[in-house]
């Protein structure tokens, strides 16, 4: 009886690992779609505003050649009088184009980033889908932006940093809903 039940746990232990493997092995096609959330953004360089709540959109749009479109714009409360702060949104569109296809990707066109221009590439690992944006700047150092889109059931998570010189100045958490394929 002992050995039964060993052998018939070991086999639903089998059936849900796999369960799991497969399910975090997802393919950029579950990121489509537009959603929409909220975040609270966390900054080490601001004393007026060391924390504040930001409006999320994105929309992810795959293509037929294996790379996608990516549009996010973010509401931000993060300047001018804290109890009654100005609001600015900030949009960026970025076409990526598969590298190591379903894996890695590059931003297209590629711009110079020794000429003031951007250097971003995406990667999907798993359940995430991750954006790396990098800027050098005049004194010689550089920005580097991170966004990290996981799917978590039937929401999108976002963990956001901006570093400069290696070194955290803000992050930003938050989740998002799926508004529309």
């Amino acid at each position: 009886m002992v050995t039964f039940v060993k052998a018939g746990l070991f086999g639903i232990f089998i059936m849900c690992w796999s369960m799991i493997a497969n399910a975090t092995d997802i393919s950029l096609r579950a990121f489509e779609g537009v959603w929409e959330g909220s975040s609270v953004s966390e900054s080490s360089s601001s004393t007026a505003f060391p924390v504040s709540v930001r409006d999320l959109d994105v929309e992810i749009r795959n293509d037929t050649e294996g790379g996608f479109r990516l549009v996010w714009s973010t509401l931000q409360r993060q300047k001018g009088n804290p109890s009654n702060p100005n609001e600015v949104v900030k949009k960026t569109e970025r076409y990526f184009v598969p590298k190591v296809p379903g894996k890695v990707w590059h931003m297209s066109p590629q711009e110079n980033l020794y000429e003031g221009g951007v250097v971003s590439w995406a990667s999907l690992q798993e359940q995430t889908l991750t954006v790396y944006s990098m800027s050098l700047r005049e004194a010689g150092g550089y920005d580097m932006l991170i966004y990290s889109r996981s799917l978590t059931g039937l929401n999108m998570k976002l963990d956001f940093r901006a570093m400069r010189n290696g070194e955290v100045r803000r992050i930003a958490s938050g989740t998002l809903i799926k508004s529309a394929d």
